[in-house]
């Protein structure tokens, strides 16, 4: 008999679209899984691939605006991940950033979690979260606190119920083990190269695309080009959209959320993509490559494992790295860039983003899975 799947993941909306949806989208192409989440509004979505798909939900799908922040029940989640019953599975597949690697699961079943990263908001951005929170001050602020240590226990409690882990970038298997003490193999998430133009010729003007929220460092950038006065173009949009825009002087356009032909026209044009987030893995950097666009971003993270420094690479660079979140560093970094400009093969850049292709994810993640799965017979 075939065996049965379920793939869980932590919510599916149409603002959703990020790199940890890209994973499932590419793991129900090949693996016939029931899908399950703690909300899903995609499948009443006519333009997205899940409309009119059975998905499994939580009692969190009813609560009042959950479509547009289901992270306000965020101290919910834990009870909610553990109500799904997916006892008539035999392998159960997630995809989480926070809680749904966190579901029952019996002696009898497998559990592989492609592990985007820890559960953020208790871990690596606790002490951002509270001093952007409304409820991070204060006797509030203690009960946040609280609450946030008891999400780090059950955090970890729930990483035993994970047969295998798979992490996004060698950083997040870094912090897997840190937070969690697990092992983890691997698999770079999948870019899709071919829907991205590539043009060897650019424009005269940087471009960043990222969530407009603090920890994206978007305002670094920012004030950095404010001094720069070089041309930069901001897409995107967030809590720190008002924010960015009153200090943004003229050489700087926000143009908000913009529709995926816009950001890929601009992408191929840029002279440059400009980052200083410390990003897990970073599918926007594999992005620019694959138009051949050169990266500046701050060195840390996973663009190390997708961006190669020109200084340390030569011919084959494909960005520069600036060391310190700051608008100085960063200022440098560009006027280094505009003296190695000439140095940077858009072509190579391209096939150097070909490696995070869907097809060599697609191998090596069902690669993995029929290893797991094929040392089950011992457990029985």
């Amino acid at each position: 008999m075939p065996l049965k799947y379920a793939l869980v993941h932590e919510w599916l909306t149409p603002k959703a679209t990020g790199g940890s949806e890209l994973v499932v989208r590419e793991i129900l192409n090949h693996i016939d899984a029931d899908l399950y989440a703690l909300i899903d509004f995609e499948s009443s979505n006519s333009e997205s691939y899940l409309y009119k798909r059975q998905i499994g939900k939580t009692f969190l799908q009813h609560f009042p605006y959950a479509r547009n922040g289901v992270q306000k029940y965020l101290p919910l989640w834990p009870l909610a991940i553990e109500q799904l019953d997916l006892r008539q599975y035999d392998v159960i597949l997630s995809s989480s950033h926070a809680v749904a690697k966190g579901v029952l699961t019996t002696s009898e079943q497998l559990h592989i979690c492609y592990c985007h990263s820890p559960m953020r908001y208790a871990w690596d951005l606790t002490f951002d979260y509270l001093r952007h929170s409304n409820v991070g001050s204060g006797l509030a602020g203690w009960m946040t606190r609280y609450l946030l240590h008891r999400l780090r226990q059950w955090d970890v409690l729930s990483a035993n119920r994970v047969d295998y882990f798979i992490a996004n970038s060698q950083h997040i298997a870094r912090r897997i083990w840190r937070c969690y003490r697990r092992e983890a193999t691997v698999i770079y998430p999948p870019v899709n190269i071919e829907a991205f133009p590539f043009f060897s010729q650019k424009e005269d003007f940087y471009l960043t695309v990222s969530r407009l929220e603090s920890y994206k460092q978007v305002a670094l950038i920012v004030k950095a080009f404010n001094q720069l006065k070089r041309p930069l173009v901001v897409i995107g949009t967030g809590t720190e959209m008002k924010k960015i825009r009153e200090m943004a002087d003229s050489n700087i356009q926000i143009l908000g959320w913009q529709p995926d032909n816009v950001v890929k026209k601009y992408m191929a044009n840029a002279k440059a993509f400009v980052y200083a987030a410390c990003e897990d893995f970073g599918i926007a950097l594999v992005e620019a490559q694959a138009c051949g666009t050169p990266v500046i971003a701050y060195g840390a993270g996973g663009a190390l494992e997708t961006v190669r420094d020109i200084h340390s690479c030569g011919d084959t660079g494909t960005g520069i790295f600036f060391k310190k979140q700051t608008e100085e560093a960063l200022v440098a970094a560009v006027e280094k860039f505009e003296m190695y400009e000439g140095l940077f093969s858009p072509e190579y850049m391209r096939s150097h983003a070909a490696q995070f292709s869907p097809q060599i994810f697609a191998e090596r993640y069902l690669d993995f899975l029929e290893k797991c799965n094929a040392k089950r017979p011992s457990w029985k």
